[in-house]
């Protein structure tokens, strides 16, 4: 299959987050659907399957000698049992390590001695305990990540209401990344492209497109105030249209920054970027 042609703004930009809630797919579909997206060959999807380390053997229990499947590495287990997952996923040919996602709030060392502690060969996202540590941690990943690739990890959501970040925190956190150019990924809430409220839940989530959008705002130097109203902007044509002329600088240097987000679900996100105008309509397309 030849994939239509993708903006760079989405390219790249989806981890496969199936395990996880409100999909909470078992393994065996997870692993199912994201040997259906690998077949795909999307350019949206990243084609990185997210993973706890607590669930890596159960992983491993699914795969086949033709599957290749590169890990995101959820350290769900705390800091002294990473190396034990990390040689799970060395020793077979089936699995690769591509980035691991680390929550500060398991351990009580410092940002230092954590990241020192984990493989240097792939990125490194940290996470803070609370979205208020970005401006204190902002200085720290910037001068670590002169010699390795270590980012933020970014909670934009979650099962509960105090989970979900208010506009003004999550613009606040953005422009201090951008300030001191630390590479971030988000996790959890980014359901759709426009900021919406769930109607079974109550809660109001954040857009991908808005936040796309406001991370480039925030690189070109906009203030707090004028992210947060982007994050808050349920305007889809105005998001659209901000995110269709985006300068290819701006672009380029906006993603340079924000790597990817977590997703449950792997279609939904290419259905809308394809709405937004973000995915071309290819007529190539091998079977």
């Amino acid at each position: 299959m030849i994939s239509p042609p993708v903006s760079p703004l989405v390219a790249r930009l989806i981890d496969d987050a199936g395990l996880f809630p409100p999909t909470a797919l078992s393994m065996h579909d997870a692993v199912a659907r994201h040997r259906r997206d690998l077949a795909g060959a999307s350019s949206v999807l990243t084609h990185r399957f997210l993973c706890p380390a607590s669930r890596i053997g159960e992983l491993r229990a699914e795969l086949t000698s033709a599957d290749r499947i590169h890990v995101g590495l959820i350290a769900d287990t705390g800091l002294h049992r990473v190396d034990a997952a990390v040689g799970i996923i060395d020793a077979d040919p089936a699995l690769e390590l591509a980035a691991i996602e680390f929550p500060l709030a398991s351990t009580d060392q410092s940002t230092d001695d954590v990241v020192a502690a984990l493989p240097t060969d792939v990125p490194v996202f940290l996470e803070p305990v609370a979205l208020a540590d970005v401006v204190a941690l902002a200085p720290e990943i910037a001068r670590l990540s002169v010699d390795r690739a270590v980012g933020l990890k970014l909670r934009c959501g979650g099962m509960r209401a105090e989970l979900f970040p208010t506009p003004t925190a999550l613009a606040h956190a953005l422009v201090t990344v951008a300030r001191h150019n630390v590479m971030v990924k988000a996790t959890a809430g980014l359901h759709h492209g426009v900021r919406y409220t769930d109607p079974a839940t109550g809660f109001t989530h954040h857009g991908y497109l808005n936040l796309l959008v406001a991370i480039a705002d925030a690189v070109a130097g906009a203030d707090p105030a004028a992210v947060t109203a982007r994050l808050l902007s349920t305007d889809r044509a105005a998001l659209t249209r901000a995110a269709l002329d985006m300068k290819a600088s701006q672009l380029v240097a906006s993603r340079r920054l924000f790597t990817s987000y977590g997703s449950c679900s792997t279609s939904t996100p290419l259905i809308e970027a394809r709405d937004f105008g973000l995915i071309g309509n290819s007529k190539e397309v091998l079977l």
